[in-house]
């Protein structure tokens, strides 16, 4: 099982408590929920994430998603994970606080 990752600050994460499904604010905008590879996680967090509290990071098991996953290039080179979709909270496994970033 590969999973990806998902970071949000867990303020917008309770948004969601009472709905079966996950979504950015970006999703409308750019089609797609930002996620990452567990080797990611680290560069984006200092990349978008500097200096910010409150934060978590979701665990998603790709196999359990309903909407499309592509992997796709992002400004680094790297080769991103994006959800096409609202994530169902159903393939979201895990939530962990991120601290000491």
């Amino acid at each position: 099982m590969n999973i990806i990752y998902h970071i949000t600050k867990a303020s917008w994460w309770k948004k969601f408590s009472e709905v079966d499904a996950y979504e950015t604010e970006t999703l409308g905008n750019e089609g797609f929920i930002h996620c990452s590879t567990r080797d990611q996680v680290k560069g984006v967090l200092e990349r978008y994430y500097a200096g910010q509290k409150d934060l978590l990071l979701l665990h998603i098991d790709p196999e359990l998603l309903n909407a499309e996953l592509k992997f796709e290039t992002g400004p680094n080179g790297d080769s991103f994970p994006h959800v096409y979709g609202k994530i169902n909270k159903d393939a979201i496994i895990k939530t962990e606080v991120i601290t000491n970033h």
